[in-house]
């Protein structure tokens, strides 16, 4: 029941995140390659919305809504967005799975991965980009290096200096 996995996984719910495909003899292969397995620490279901901003630890999975922003509190955060799932808001996280929507823009020092269903309507500023057939980015695409996490910071104010001449 709600994709826990029943083999050998005492410490918590385990969640499949793949896109949906039809079967056929050649997906068999392809589903194989493309499913992913994490552990969720956080759940919010379909149905739920919340409004406000959410900070987090550990990975969340997300089928409602969010109207505000997210923030992972560390580097091991993972984000999954099902296809369901809709964030009105800025996000900074370490790593996403994303086939959901977002209005907003994404930060994120690790692995952005973008399924099919996957929407940004926003920058998407990345270390590490997989982006499937069908996703859909709006916004700009912004190669981050891994120890540039400057803009994974929010951004202070810019200093403009004066020169005065006597």
């Amino acid at each position: 029941m709600f994709g826990k996995n029943v083999k050998g996984n005492a410490g918590g719910n385990t969640m499949s995140v793949a896109p949906s495909a039809p079967p056929s003899a050649s997906s068999a292969h392809t589903e194989q390659k493309t499913s992913r397995s994490a552990r969720v620490d956080t759940l919010i279901g379909r149905g739920t919305t919340i409004d406000g901003d959410l900070q987090f630890s550990g990975n969340l999975n997300v089928e409602g809504t969010i109207k505000g922003n997210l923030t992972a509190d560390n580097d091991d955060s993972t984000l999954i967005l099902s296809e369901q799932g809709r964030i009105q808001g800025e996000v900074r996280v370490s790593s996403m799975l994303l086939n959901g929507s977002i209005e907003g823009d994404v930060f994120a020092n690790g692995k952005v991965e973008l399924f099919e269903k996957a929407r940004v309507c926003g920058d998407v500023y990345y270390n590490l980009l997989e982006m499937a057939v069908g996703a859909e980015v709006n916004g700009k695409l912004v190669r981050q290096k891994p120890s540039d996490t400057s803009q994974l910071q929010a951004r202070p104010a810019p200093v403009v200096e004066e020169s005065s001449e006597a």
